[in-house]
């Protein structure tokens, strides 16, 4: 399980240092792909897997469905983790998710998500018709919209 953020950078050589405390789970391989969100998510061997299995249960019948797995297939990078706990982020991957310099890398339960410090800094969360800055949300505007989710 990856929980937890935190802030970091990309180097010259377009390398991310994962987290240490991400680094075990990872292994040595892991998935690098285009996120719903403009960011990037990076997935160990075995969840990537599983993720494929779902994708592949969509209707290859249906032009929508073929666009959703084509959509996270092309994006996906299959990326190994050298002894530094360094990962390569392709060019594409980079420009798709804004990543020049400075990076806010979390884990979000089974995936690790990895934002640019811009496109984190915008993140936004609706309530009442107004938009708030992820930092600026209090725990009742969550538990509102846990609410919504039968949470």
């Amino acid at each position: 399980m990856f929980v937890g953020k935190y802030q970091n950078s990309i180097d010259s050589k377009s390398r991310l240092i994962i987290p240490s405390k991400f680094r075990e789970e990872l292994g040595g391989r892991c998935v690098v792909a285009m996120s719903l969100d403009k960011c990037l998510t990076i997935s160990t061997m075995e969840e990537w897997e599983k993720f494929l299995g779902e994708l592949s249960q969509l209707p290859m019948s249906n032009p929508e469905a073929r666009v959703i797995r084509r959509y996270f297939n092309q994006s996906a990078a299959v990326c190994d983790v050298d002894k530094q706990g360094r990962v390569t982020i392709p060019q594409e991957l980079r420009e798709y998710a804004g990543i020049t310099k400075e990076l806010v890398t979390m884990g979000n339960i089974n995936n690790i998500e990895v934002w640019s410090r811009e496109n984190w800094d915008s993140l936004a969360f609706a309530q009442d018709g107004e938009s708030m800055n992820i930092s600026e949300i209090d725990a009742s505007a969550i538990a509102e919209k846990l609410g919504q989710y039968n949470f």
